[in-house]
This record gives C-alpha cells, structure tokens and sequence, in this order.
C-alpha cells in the first residue's frame, strides 16, 4: 500500500506515522490561528514562524546541509529574540488558547478541589442590585466598566486597583463610577456576593475590526474578556447604551428586561459551574 513504508519520489518514506504526523501538525496550526485571528501582529509572527519551520523541514529532507544549518541557527536565535520582544503579545495568545479551549476552567476546577476551595457564588439580591445600578447609570450616562469573575482568578488584575471588600450595593456601585469620584476610572472587579475592587486596569484587544463608536472601556472589556473566561458590563458615557461583552464579543442590551435576563444566565451559568 501506498501508506507503508514504500519510498516516495525515490528519496522519501511515507507511513501511518508521517500521516498521523501531519495531520496533528495540520491541526495544531489551524487551531493556532484560528485562536489568534484578528490579531495582526501576533499572526504575522505565527505565520513567519510557520513558514520557516515548513522551509526547515523540505531543505532537511532534501539533505540540503547548509540551509539546513542556517535554518537552525535562525530558529533558535529567532524564537528566542520573539519571545523577548514580543512577551505580552504571546501572553495574550496563549491565555485565549487556555481559554477558548477550556483548559483554563477544567485545571481551575481540578485545582480548587484538591485545596478545597470554594467558588463564590452571586446570589439573586445581588443581581437585583446590580441591574439597578446599571439601569440607573445607564439613565444617566454614568460610564461604568463592571468585570463579574467566574472559574479564571481575577486577582491579576485586582492588584492594579484599590482593593476593598463590600457587598454589591446600588448606590455603593453609583458613588464609585460618579465622574468625581478618584475611583471612577478603571474597572469594578465583582467576585461572587462582593465588590473586590474598584480602578482596575484591564488589557486592551489588539483587534482592529471593532467598530469606531466603541470606547476604551470597550476595548478593555473585550481584551479581558479574550484572556479569561469573565463577563463585563460597559455602560457608555456618551449614549448610556450598556454592552455585556463575553468571550471577545459584544452585545448591547435593549431594555432593563433583557439586562436581567442576562444577569439571571450569569447567575446560572455560575451554578452550573
């Protein structure tokens, strides 16, 4: 048969192996990109990467000895001058990786039942209370960037703010996002029951195909969003519109029965864990 051992092109061998080989290669790079597209820069740099390895491995196969030496030499020089200069951009691809592949939340489940540790949870006052807040804010064109964690610790980003531990209160979460507050800017941080924290600095998405009328809070809303799997509520300063942003994608909310509907799926989406 074709796939045994038999040689191919008189220099090449090509079993299950080599088969089963690329195809996991294949699949590997179309998941690769697919995680990372919309994401120019750190795209071109798969793609180069890619291209370089496909060219090392044809001039190996070719017994091409000198390509083959340079192509070494460049790939170990080269992925390490990449990882040094772009560090935050592979951060961020491989957390989206983590994310979208659900490794992030499995190994969080594994790893808080061996330490017996119990996930917070947000109970209905709490949702009730939230959605008046946003409601109100959004009557008033009160800006607001609120991150409501779920399985992916959020404590990275807790220590950028002013930490402080208070139930989820309506006119507590008002006073922080009124525009002369020292805490409005930045984003509120929620963990289950409590408000963790209040000016927080999130990353901004290197997309470049998000519509102009959207502001830095949504940029970081969908930033966050890519990285971990955490939900977050943008009201808009200028229109009042609220956005609920998960998994890099935004949806604006139409009325304060659609804003608690959601808040009730988030409440859900918890209990199921």
């Amino acid at each position: 048969m074709l796939l045994e051992t038999t040689g191919i092109f008189g220099f090449l061998s090509f079993g299950w192996a080599d088969l089963l080989d690329i195809l996991m290669v294949a699949a590997l790079i179309f998941f690769l990109i697919r995680g990372i597209r919309g994401d120019s820069t750190v795209l071109n740099i798969v793609l180069v990467l890619v291209f370089i390895l496909i060219l090392q491995a044809v001039v190996s196969a070719l017994n091409m000895r000198m390509m083959t030496v340079l192509l070494n030499t460049l790939l170990d020089v080269g992925v390490l001058a990449i990882i040094i200069l772009f560090q935050p951009e592979i951060r961020h691809l491989l957390n989206r990786l983590a994310v979208q592949s659900g490794i992030s939340r499995r190994s969080g489940q594994i790893f808080n039942r061996l330490l017996g540790i119990k996930e917070e949870k947000m109970g209905s006052q709490s949702v009730e209370e939230l959605g008046e807040a946003v409601r109100a804010m959004s009557a008033e064109k009160t800006g607001a960037l609120i991150v409501l964690q779920h399985k992916n610790s959020m404590d990275e980003y807790i220590a950028t703010g002013d930490r402080f531990e208070a139930d989820i209160n309506r006119r507590l979460i008002m006073n922080i996002f009124f525009k002369n507050s020292p805490l409005h800017d930045g984003a509120m941080i929620i963990v289950g029951d409590h408000i963790a924290a209040a000016r927080c600095q999130l990353p901004m998405t290197n997309r470049t195909d998000i519509p102009a009328h959207y502001g830095m809070r949504h940029r970081a809303a969908i930033g966050l969003s890519e990285d971990t799997d955490a939900d977050i509520l943008v009201v808009s300063e200028e229109t009042g519109n609220v956005s609920f942003v998960r998994g890099g994608e935004i949806h604006t909310v139409q009325d304060m029965p659609e804003l608690r509907k959601i808040l009730n799926s988030v409440m859900q989406k918890e209990e199921k864990g």
